[in-house]
């Protein structure tokens, strides 16, 4: 049956992150369309993965570690990331993640061991980060994810709920009612990447 690989990195427990709760929406509906399939679920938090040493790098994908979120990222029938902004880029667990499954040869280079996996990335951000706006030059999450996924060969679709911050920032209070449509927005659009994926799996 259909697996689904589900990496969480945000700091926050689930009813305070607004990546968390997006992507719970996709997973949600992912599983409604595949109740009999199987999800592996990493909170990256909670078990955090190894930042990359000397020994892991010369050992590949021999190294236990390595080896093993290798396997679960070439198992995968399709992809989801909660992948929250800090400091204008992605969680240092999130890069220890890439870190590891990224291997030149294997799963990066010029055929990719997971090429086309359809992967969904729930982007959140405090703030506005969008074109036009003045910090269009601070998204490192968006820009360095579409690279380093791409290496992989995935086929990589962002959900991007903005202004999360605006209920809790007093400074952008008269941002809520936009950062509310922008949530709304993006549970919708996760709950539709959930069926869309789910079909092309199917199919």
């Amino acid at each position: 049956m259909p697996t689904l690989l589900h990496i969480d990195s945000s700091i926050w427990p689930a009813e305070g992150s607004a990546s968390k709760d997006v992507a719970a929406t996709f997973r949600k509906e992912w599983e409604a369309q595949h109740p009999t399939g199987t999800v592996i679920h990493r909170d990256l938090t909670a078990e955090p993965v190894p930042h990359i040493d000397a020994a892991t790098y010369a050992a590949a994908a021999d190294h236990p570690v390595r080896g093993a979120l290798i396997a679960e990222l070439e198992q995968a029938d399709a992809i989801l990331i909660s992948a929250p902004m800090y400091n204008f880029t992605i969680p240092s667990t999130l890069k220890a993640w890439l870190d590891q499954v990224i291997l030149l040869g294997r799963t990066a280079g010029e055929t990719p061991s997971a090429a086309g996996t359809p992967t969904v990335v729930v982007a959140s951000r405090g703030g506005g980060y969008g074109p036009g706006t003045p910090r269009e030059d601070h998204e490192f999450v968006i820009t360095y994810l579409t690279k380093a996924l791409g290496a992989l060969g995935l086929d990589v679709h962002f959900v991007v709920p903005e202004l999360t911050l605006a209920r809790v920032v007093p400074a952008m209070a008269d941002l809520v009612e936009i950062a509310d449509a922008s949530k709304a927005k993006a549970h919708e659009e996760a709950a539709a990447k959930a069926k869309d994926f789910a079909a092309k799996v199917a199919a």
